[in-house]
């Protein structure tokens, strides 16, 4: 086992997630805002709006299952339970455990199933998602078998690090990593080979590179917290109760902050596009309404006679359209 004790790793587990709950909370505001502003109710993505409040459904489940589970272990069994307080929160069959830990797959295998329908989405083929997709339904198996395995141990039910568990865990950590990884390049490349073919047609500033910066960020995020749960695994420390269950408002963060960089770029592109058809369309009506006329040049013609006092004034009008040509002298004393 690590160095750090059960009991002071979900305690530090319950704050460190509170914090980034209130932050994925805010940004679920900014989603919902960017999802209905200035929209009607059949115009909202549905699909997307459901799987965001699923995810922040999980995380405020989550978030009170950890409130409960350290309320009982601190307080409630903190005389009852055999060896105290640390001997509950390494036990893996207890119930709050074994919720928070269901909840974690699901919220998993939610946001993957969210990335790769938008690698379909946007690559429009089906080859495409075939080994996210297999890595996706390895995340299912995986996270099934590992909370079985969890609240089915009998032998060594306060060590998460026994031999039966440990591997279901770290195949479940490497096919999300994997699956992260796949869709975050694909989506990068796919949005990153669209937007290169198009530089050269468009003299404006680019509305997709910002996309692809988020999802970067995204991935970036998501992944160090990924490396950092594995690392947790195969050094055996407690620190991994501190990662998963920080793990699932990140994995709403992330989500959230994708979204929201899609739907303002969107409308920002929506909105570009519409002002320049109407400045568009607004030349058009002034040109019908005023229509094209052929332009007469007079040109003034000054000849100075010998006597300084008096000028000669001629006006000459030179249509520059091939209208007839047309005379005019006008004399100025």
């Amino acid at each position: 086992m690590g160095d750090l004790p059960a009991d002071a790793s979900a305690l530090m587990s319950a704050v460190l997630e509170s914090i980034l709950y209130g932050f994925s909370l805010l940004m679920f505001i900014g989603t919902v805002w960017a999802l209905s502003y200035k929209r009607r109710m059949r115009d909202i993505n549905r699909p997307i709006a459901v799987v965001a409040i699923l995810l922040l459904l999980a995380s405020t489940v989550h978030m009170v299952v950890t409130i409960i589970r350290i309320e009982n272990g601190l307080v409630k069994y903190r005389d009852t339970w055999p060896n105290g307080p640390a001997a509950f929160f390494a036990d893996v069959t207890e119930k709050t455990y074994l919720i928070n830990h269901a909840l974690y797959i699901f919220q998993t295998v939610l946001a993957d199933g969210v990335m790769i329908h938008r690698c379909y989405v946007l690559w429009q083929s089906t080859r495409v998602i075939i080994l996210p997709s297999l890595l996706w339904c390895s995340n299912i198996v995986t996270g099934i078998r590992a909370v079985y395995g969890n609240s089915q141990a009998t032998a060594n039910p306060d060590n998460v690090f026994a031999v039966d568990v440990e591997k279901w865990i770290i195949a479940f950590i490497f096919s999300t990593l994997a699956t992260n990884l796949s869709c975050s390049g694909l989506l990068v490349y796919r949005v990153w080979m669209i937007e290169r073919r198009v530089a050269k047609l468009r003299a404006s500033k680019s509305h997709l590179m910002p996309i692809v910066r988020v999802l970067v960020d995204a991935a970036a995020l998501y992944s160090v917290m990924l490396f950092g749960f594995l690392i947790c695994f195969l050094t055996a420390s407690n620190g991994e109760s501190v990662l998963s269950d920080m793990a699932l408002p990140i994995i709403s963060i992330t989500f959230y902050m994708v979204l929201i960089r899609i739907t303002i770029n969107c409308r920002y592109y929506i909105s570009t596009a519409s002002t320049r058809r109407t400045t568009e369309e607004m030349e058009q009506g002034h040109v019908q309404r005023y229509p094209i006329r052929p332009l007469e040049v007079h040109i003034s013609q000054f000849t100075q006679n010998d006597n300084p006092s008096s000028y000669k004034v001629g006006n000459e009008d030179r249509p520059s359209t091939g209208i007839a040509k047309e005379s005019q002298k006008d004399i100025c004393t």
